[in-house]
């Protein structure tokens, strides 16, 4: 009997989500639990897989489930495990697949976060048919996915395509978890704007903003797209640097791996054309010839609240 079903797992350091998902891309149930209310991963993979039998009784039991796909922090596909996980309270190397397998007897795969929102877009979102793109998740976090070939690049360890860590301002701002200075993440997450906007009010306190009537520690991206909106000079060049230095990552990830797409995912992206229409203008001013005007910067279609359960029940289709 061909079984109908995947589940999909999205461990984050706070909470997990889970769903049960059919092959056109539904998400037939769901539900979550707090991450770390558990010290290690066994009372997590216990409590986990008891909400679980639920989801897979209700839908005809585990005979009708394919798989268990798990995307999270540090997840190597190769291993099924999570390895040094910064924002999780089970330190080391967690051997998660062989744990959620012994407990469920359902074949478990496991890979980083970013991987799974790339394999997610590849099966069931925009980038369905494609065989060459590279997903860049603008959240908290700069996360990536790179496919070439309809595959996913993993590299020798399974670590490949840390994108958000590359240096594009060398000698620059400093990023507080890995202590190097001048990667991507520190200026195109959402993280990075709220810290480009405390900067440029901090560093010129003559301009006039909107973003002043905030007090420092309230900033964020979402205050920053809030005045831009409403025409504020300050916050527009925020975004608008923010686009340059994102789209000059983009220049040169385009030209190692000649994407059709780049596609674009996560809070930052609800700014719309006040990120993207300056990181297509640097992407395409940064570009060798031979490059120009061939790849597509687009916005993932999938609802943010359902894509990390999608892209990780992916995993095992």
């Amino acid at each position: 009997m061909e079984k109908k079903f995947a589940i999909g797992v999205d461990v984050g350091g706070t909470n997990t989500k889970f769903g049960i998902v059919d092959r056109e891309g539904n998400i037939l149930e769901q539900d979550r639990m707090r991450t770390d209310a558990h010290e290690n991963a066994e009372d997590f993979v216990e409590e986990l897989f008891n909400k679980l039998s639920v989801i897979i009784d209700n839908h005809g039991g585990k005979e009708n489930i394919v798989g268990i796909g798990m995307g999270a922090p540090n997840g190597n596909y190769y291993h099924g495990t999570i390895e040094y996980a910064a924002n999780l309270k089970w330190k080391g190397i967690i051997p998660l697949a062989e744990i959620m397998e012994r407990k469920s007897g359902i074949p478990t795969r496991v890979t980083n976060d970013a991987n799974a929102a790339a394999m997610g877009e590849m099966m069931y979102g925009i980038a369905k048919g494609m065989k060459h793109f590279i997903t860049i998740t603008l959240g908290t976090g700069v996360g990536s996915g790179i496919v070439i070939d309809g595959k996913i690049v993993l590299g020798h360890d399974g670590f490949a395509g840390e994108l958000g860590h590359t240096i594009i301002r060398p000698g620059g701002r400093m990023h507080k978890g890995t202590g190097i200075r001048g990667s991507l993440e520190v200026y195109a997450s959402a993280t990075g704007v709220r810290d480009t906007a405390i900067e440029l009010l901090t560093q010129d306190s003559d301009t006039p903003s909107l973003l002043r009537s905030y007090p420092i520690d309230q900033l964020t991206s979402e205050t920053v797209f809030k005045c831009a909106e409403q025409g504020d000079a300050v916050a527009n060049h925020i975004f608008e640097f923010t686009g340059q230095i994102l789209g000059e990552a983009l220049a040169n990830f385009v030209m190692f791996s000649s994407p059709e797409a780049i596609v674009l995912f996560g809070g930052l992206t609800k700014a719309g054309d006040l990120i993207l229409k300056p990181t297509i203008q640097a992407m395409e001013a940064n570009l060798v010839q031979v490059f120009k005007n061939k790849v597509k910067v687009l916005f993932s279609n999938l609802k943010e609240a359902d894509a990390a359960i999608l892209g990780a029940s992916a995993l095992v289709w």
